[in-house]
Formats: structure tokens, C-alpha cells, sequence
């Protein structure tokens, strides 16, 4: 019944990814004007202070008093123990202030001396986060770059190679507008995680194009269908696994990175099946048409 529907309205849906698309491309470029990156960078990629505190304050409440204190900003998180999600103390991240500062605010509103049993800080400096942050971004760049080439030289023919690129360019930006809509500080692995969503999404588009295009048994439409359902059944996989992986860690790196992923994967199925999918049919049937006339 699913098929029939979308075999039925397959023209009318591509009206979404090209509204996401653009919405998407509309928040990054808005986060880009007012900050001058296209998200929130954390403490890795812009320099500062990252101290652990070993207690059970209120995450909320703590940050809040020590924000009012130092008259900055600052990024609280909980860290949970492994399996029973118990507390087992504080993440602060802050920019533009010292780690003196930093030090005397925290044990001023703990009210204890921070030694290395209870407490431990790193510092990034302001040009080695920069530097972090231009060569993730340079990676990010340079692997879509020879992504598309790749895609040119297997295919030959610039539409179906064109598809998948705008595909992932979509993943891209749109796991980019999610994160600046939920407000999520991105770290290195963040970036990591864009570079993997690169890959997924290039392997989903070029298994339906592939047997779409290449191959001859059955109609087009069944061997889209096909192709929709062993790429589909691949991408809900990922996106369980990602799901529990977010769930079960307490890791707020790999939290990251795996919220990113789910991200991207959902927009993953809303680009290929629905933008992807209707130019690679248009393409086939133009071409089979030309061949019979």
C-alpha cells in the first residue's frame, strides 16, 4: 500500500527536501552571520577552560551561581556513572577567563579547597582551538570535495553523480541546522561525526542509484522499491544503534556524536528516497525513453 502511495505522489514530495534543504541552508548561513561559524564551537575548537568537579551539585542551579560569579557564560553538564546513571559529578566549560578565576568560583560556591582528589581543569588556548577548528573544517571540506570527484568518475554522467552529491551536501547542512536549532556545543567529535555521516550517505545513495541505473532485471519502479527497502532497512539499523548508543552512554563526546548521526540519518531517508529517488527516476526513464525512440 506504502509503494502504491509514493509511486502515486512521488512528484508532489520532492516540494520536502527542497523546503528542508533551503530552511537548513537559512540556519546555518543565520548562525554564520552572527557568529562567524556555522555552529557553536565548545572549549576544542575555540580555546578555554574544561574542569571536572567530583560532587552532586544541581547541574542547573551550580552553573547558574557560578555564572553570576564570574560574569560569564559558562556550559554545565552532569556526568552520570556507566549502567545506573548516577551522578558522579560536574563538566564546566567557559571561555575568556582565567583558570584562577575559574578555580576561585568554584571552591568559593562549593565552599572547599579543590585538590586533584575533587577536581581537575583543562586548558585550550584561543590559536590552538582555532587551529583545530580550521583543520576539521579543511578535512570536512577536502573529503567532500574528493567524495564529488569520485562520484563523476564512477558514474561519468553529471546527473546521478550531481544527485548524490546534493544529497549529502543535505546531511550535511541539515545535521548542521539541527544543531544550531537544539543549541548543541560541537566539539572535534562532532566534526568526527560529519565526516561519518559523509560516508553513510554516499554508501546509501550510490547502492540505489547503482541498482536503479545499472541494472536491468524487472521494472524501474521495482528495482527502486528494492533498493528503498534494503537502504532503508540499513539506515533505521544505524539509526537504533545510534539511538541506544546516545541512550547508554555517558560520554558527552560520544553523546555528541551520536545525536549528530541520528540526526543525519533521518535526514539521510528524507533526501535520498525523496530528492535523490525522483531525479535518478526522471534520469532512467529519459534515457529509456530516448533509446526506444
Amino acid at each position: 500500500m506504502y509503494w502504491h502511495f509514493y509511486a502515486r505522489h512521488e512528484k508532489k514530495m520532492v516540494v520536502i527536501p527542497i523546503l528542508l534543504l533551503l530552511a537548513s541552508i537559512i540556519i546555518v548561513a543565520n548562525e554564520f552571520i552572527k557568529t562567524g561559524a556555522p555552529f557553536d564551537r565548545d572549549v576544542s575548537l575555540k580555546g578555554g577552560i574544561s574542569a571536572t568537579i567530583y560532587t552532586q551539585e544541581d547541574a542547573k542551579v551550580f552553573g547558574e551561581r557560578v555564572s553570576a560569579q564570574l560574569g560569564k557564560e559558562i556550559s554545565v553538564r552532569k556526568l552520570a556513572e556507566f549502567g545506573s546513571g548516577a551522578q558522579t559529578g560536574l563538566l564546566i566549560e567557559v571561555s575568556d577567563v582565567t583558570s584562577e578565576q575559574l578555580r576561585a568560583a568554584i571552591s568559593k560556591e562549593l565552599g572547599v579547597e579543590l585538590t586533584s582528589d575533587n577536581f581537575s581543569m583543562e586548558e585550550t588556548g584561543s590559536s590552538l582551538g582555532s587551529a583545530f577548528y580550521t583543520q576539521m573544517g579543511r578535512a570536512l571540506v577536502l573529503s567532500f570535495i574528493f567524495m564529488a570527484i569520485v562520484m563523476f568518475i564512477t558514474f561519468r554522467i553529471p546527473i546521478p553523480a550531481f544527485a548524490i552529491i546534493l544529497c549529502t551536501f543535505g546531511d550535511i547542512v541539515t545535521a548542521i541546522a539541527f544543531v544550531d536549532v537544539v543549541g548543541i556545543k560541537v566539539s572535534t567529535s562532532g566534526i568526527a561525526a560529519l565526516l561519518l555521516m559523509i560516508g553513510y550517505s554516499v554508501d546509501n545513495n550510490i547502492l540505489m542509484t547503482t541498482r536503479v541505473w545499472k541494472r536491468k532485471e524487472g521494472t524501474i519502479m521495482e528495482r527502486y522499491f528494492d533498493s528503498m527497502v534494503t537502504g532503508l532497512t540499513m539506515t533505521v539499523t544505524a539509526f537504533v544503534a545510534v539511538t541506544l548508543g546516545y541512550l547508554l552512554s555517558n560520554s558527552p563526546a560520544l553523546q555528541q556524536m551520536f545525536i549528530i548521526l541520528a540526526a543525519g540519518l533521518c535526514a539521510d531517508i528524507i533526501y535520498t528516497y525523496l530528492l535523490n529517488g525522483r531525479l535518478l527516476l526522471w534520469f532512467v526513464h529519459k534515457k529509456e525513453n530516448a533509446s526506444h525512440g
